[in-house]
Parts: structure tokens; C-alpha cells; sequence
């Protein structure tokens, strides 16, 4: 039988954590309770405004098509959203509401490259950029930072090699919590405009910062592609829906695959989130459980032996080097998910080169979920160390 073709594209590296995600789920559904730190998903529901929308039009709204770009209205009130945050005027024929953040990447991808193209992401970052541009045939370029810089890149690294077409970063960032602080955002802004190369800033994790308000990237490069997404401040993950910022030049690029590749982002999820904009209090409150576990965190890791910790500006991450308790970071999450019933990521998605050494903890559950899962990995260490 002759063999049938099989795309290299599909070769592409795994999104480990969702690998762990599924284990803790099997562990689960055998009875066995599980304390999740794995995964980057706030333990909550989408605002109470947006699943009242939902069920409204459920009822009342034929919920077909929507425009390829989205719904006016969700469009507008996007639009308004960067005026009441950052004080930017966006005018919405410039958004596109996207399937997630995920979908604002292979559009802005495909829009602004073509196969080939040399795109610079920081290490260690989130996993799917990789992946995704690797599945499109563009060249990562690896710009690896450390704790001295905030795990951020810094100007002087893109003038480094070969050109670059692209840089992409997120601020705060996946899996660190660190975030570019303005003079540096404004410094990368203006590198990649005199060097022409597209800037794309990953902003999902806007509204979940600790100490100062992130910044946009539009303040400082108005040709910059931003990215966002109803997931983690609005609490909307499984919703999956986004949005992006473009450009005028990318307007219609990004119109056109929008029509062939989606049709458009699902309705009801837009009709949602043009309602959780006002949910804004309970969303606050969501989002001061996040504060209190990342200061559960950082108070009870140093006392566990994890000390070289840098503190998290923002979303809800801890990236703990653990290099003094294992050379295979990998190895540790699987054995602290089967001995302790905790879940939590191995650097190595996050960093080819480095990850052997380090975890990511998430703290967007329950404080008590939180508890439970530092509780149980001090428990554990003790046990392994008297082996």
C-alpha cells in the first residue's frame, strides 16, 4: 500500500503544559484530587455580565455570521477600551476580534510574513510562538535573556546576526510575570521602526499587573501589531476569543484571511465579551485573589528551598529555577504530579535550551487551591529529602 503524505508541519514540538494538564485530569478522574498550578487559566467564570449576554441572545438573536472582523459593536467598545485605559484614540476599523489570542497570531504571521522570515522571540517565552511560526515556515531567532534583565530583551540585542523581519514579546510576560518597564518598551519601539522590523506585542496579560499599569506598544509605535484576548483579566479562556489592534497597511490583509480561514471569531463568545467589559468589579476582585496568591507564593517558596526568584510584575506566574533539586525540570513536574498530586510546568516549554532547570507555577486558582498545592510540594520535598 503506497504510504500517504503526512505534513512536517504537524512535527512540530508539543505545548507540554497542556500535556500536563491532561495527566492532572486523569489523575482526577480516577478519584485522585489534584492541586493545579500548571496551567494559566483563571479558576473562575466569566464575568456575570457576560454569561447574562450570552443566555440573553441565546433566546433572542439568530447568533449567525458576524463580519469577518467582528461585530461592530464589540469593535467599538474595544476601541473605547484603549481610550479608558491608555488614553489612545483606535479607531475600530483597525480591530479585528479573532478566535483567541491564538488565532491573532497565525493572522498576524501570515499577514506580515512570508515563509522564511526571521522572527525574534525572547527565551524563555510562551511555547506557541515557536511552534506556531515553525508550522508557518518562518525562522525563529532566539534572543536569550536572564534574571539580571528582567527576563526582557533589551534594544541591543536585535542588532545582533542576520536582519530580522520580526520581534514578538509579550509584557508582562508567559512564563516569568516580568514586564518591560516603559523606557525599554519605548526603546524597542523605536529599534525595530529604524531597523524595519514589525513589532507584535503579545498584551493578554494587561490588567493583571501588581505594582504600575502595563503600557501598549501603540504608545510609542503606532505600526505595531497588538494582540489580546478575553482570557486571563476578563476570565473568558474557553469562550476563545481575542482581538487584535493593526496597523492601517495590515487592515485589509488580515480582513481577507480572516474570511477564509475563520469566516469570523464565534458569536456568542462576541456578544459575551462586549459584556464583560462591564464587569469590571467583579473581574477586580478576581484579580485581587491573584495578588494574594502571588504574595502567598512568594512568601512560602523561599521557606521550600526556592530562592532565586525574580518577583513578578504581572499575569500570574512564578518562574522558580530549580536546579538544585533536579537536571531534568521535566522529570520533577511528573514526579510531583504522581507523588503529591501537584501540577506544574517544566521550564522546557518555555526554554529549549535552559528549561531543565526551572518550573512555572501558576497562581490563578483559589487561594485555597494555591495553599493546597505549596502545602503538598513542602511535604513532599521533606519526604524525598530523607530518602
Amino acid at each position: 500500500m503506497t504510504k500517504l503524505t503526512v505534513s512536517q508541519r504537524g512535527s512540530i514540538d508539543p505545548f507540554i503544559v497542556m500535556d500536563i494538564m491532561r495527566a492532572a485530569h486523569a489523575r482526577e478522574a480516577a478519584g485522585e484530587p489534584v492541586a493545579h498550578l500548571e496551567v494559566g487559566q483563571p479558576g473562575t467564570a466569566a464575568p456575570a455580565t457576560a454569561r447574562t449576554a450570552a443566555k440573553r441572545a441565546i433566546d433572542g438573536e439568530l447568533l449567525g455570521y458576524t463580519d469577518a472582523m467582528g461585530r461592530p459593536s464589540l469593535r467599538q467598545r474595544i476601541a473605547q477600551h484603549y481610550a479608558d485605559w491608555y488614553g489612545l484614540d483606535i479607531d475600530p476599523a483597525r480591530i479585528a476580534v479573532t478566535t483567541g489570542s491564538s488565532a491573532g497570531f497565525v493572522l498576524a504571521f501570515l499577514a506580515c510574513f512570508d515563509a522564511g522570515a526571521r522572527l525574534a522571540l525572547p527565551s524563555p517565552g510562551y511555547p506557541c510562538y515557536r511552534h506556531i511560526s515553525r508550522a508557518l515556515g518562518l525562522q525563529p531567532v532566539i534572543l536569550t535573556t536572564d534574571a539580571e534583565s528582567r527576563w526582557m530583551p533589551t534594544p541591543e540585542m536585535l542588532a545582533h546576526g542576520a536582519p530580522l523581519d520580526g520581534l514578538l514579546l509579550a509584557s508582562p510576560a508567559n512564563p516569568t510575570g516580568t514586564m518591560l518597564e516603559p523606557d525599554r518598551l519605548k526603546a524597542l519601539c523605536a529599534a525595530c521602526q529604524s531597523k524595519g522590523i514589525r513589532f507584535i506585542s503579545d498584551e493578554i496579560y494587561h490588567g493583571l499587573t501588581w505594582e504600575k499599569p502595563a503600557e501598549t506598544a501603540l504608545t510609542y509605535n503606532p505600526d505595531a501589531v497588538v494582540i489580546n484576548s478575553f482570557s486571563k483579566y476578563f476570565s473568558m479562556t474557553g469562550w476563545r476569543i481575542g482581538w487584535m489592534v493593526l496597523p492601517e497597511d495590515l487592515v485589509r490583509p488580515v480582513e481577507r484571511l480572516m474570511q477564509n480561514l475563520f469566516i469570523n471569531a464565534p458569536t456568542i463568545s462576541q456578544v459575551a465579551a462586549e459584556a464583560a467589559f462591564d464587569g469590571t468589579v467583579e473581574l477586580e476582585g478576581h484579580k485581587a485573589v491573584y495578588a494574594a496568591n502571588r504574595n502567598l507564593l512568594m512568601t512560602a517558596l523561599p521557606k521550600m528551598g526556592l530562592t532565586d526568584l525574580v518577583p513578578p510584575d504581572g499575569a500570574f506566574y512564578i518562574y522558580a529555577d530549580v536546579s538544585h533539586l533536579t537536571d531534568d525540570a521535566h522529570e520533577l513536574a511528573k514526579r510531583l504530579l504522581a507523588e503529591a498530586g501537584v501540577a506544574t510546568t517544566p521550564g522546557t516549554d518555555f526554554d529549549e535550551a535552559r528549561g531543565k532547570a526551572f518550573l512555572r507555577l501558576s497562581y490563578a486558582r483559589a487561594t485555597e487551591d494555591v495553599r493546597m498545592g505549596v502545602e503538598r510540594m513542602r511535604e513532599w520535598l521533606v519526604r524525598t529529602a530523607h530518602r
